[in-house]
């Protein structure tokens, strides 16, 4: 039987308003000598998905130079200061979306996500034939990175503002499937601290 694809959208266009004033950006922040937003992308080119989008909007030279030289698709979200529900819809209006069965969303700035997490999200939404919604949890804690099946691909269109897709999950009427990932589904990095309490170094 064919397996359901899959196309990663890392989005990485989030202005990170909490990193104070001195113009640190967390992406840029190094986790083991990597960029965390690299150290991301290359998690994702491990996992089993037929593609890779980058979604790209405040200082989008540089979050290109730090990914540089990977087989990746960048995106731009000239309206990413309205939110997150702009850079989702971004990215599911790609092509490489387009033609996937299935659409794993991954923030840029969570760094205890693996490629063995990302994989395990994989497999469970290809066991569930692609139509189900699958999301990475901790001690049953909704976090991230989720699956969404294409069929909510119109839902994702209609989002406005700083949402993600938890109110889509919460209305699709469709199956969800839990992975429990440990801490990495709910550590992201908003601050300097949270950076530096991670493992990361601030440029």
């Amino acid at each position: 039987m064919r397996k359901a694809s899959v196309a990663i959208v890392i989005l990485a266009a989030g202005k990170a308003s909490r990193m104070g004033e001195g113009g640190k950006h967390k992406l840029l922040a190094k986790f083991d000598g990597v960029p965390l937003v690299r150290r991301s992308a290359l998690t994702a080119l491990g996992a089993d998905a037929a593609s890779v989008i980058v979604v790209t909007g405040h200082r989008r030279s540089e979050i290109e130079a730090a990914l540089d030289g990977l087989d990746l698709t960048f995106i731009d979200n000239p309206d990413y200061a309205s939110g997150m529900a702009s850079s989702l819809i971004v990215g599911f209006s790609s092509g490489d979306a387009d033609s996937a069965e299935g659409i794993l969303v991954m923030l840029a700035d969570m760094p205890g996500v693996s490629t063995t997490h990302l994989d395990a999200l994989i497999s469970a939404f290809r066991n569930a034939g692609g139509k189900a919604v699958v999301r990475a949890v901790s001690q049953g804690k909704p976090g991230n990175p989720v699956i969404l099946p294409r069929s909510l691909t119109q839902a994702v269109l209609r989002l406005r503002g700083d949402v993600g897709a938890r109110a889509i999950i919460a209305t699709s009427g469709l199956p969800v499937l839990d992975v429990d990932v440990g801490d990495a589904a709910l550590l992201d990095v908003d601050t300097p601290d949270e950076v530096l309490a991670a493992g990361g170094a601030m440029n």
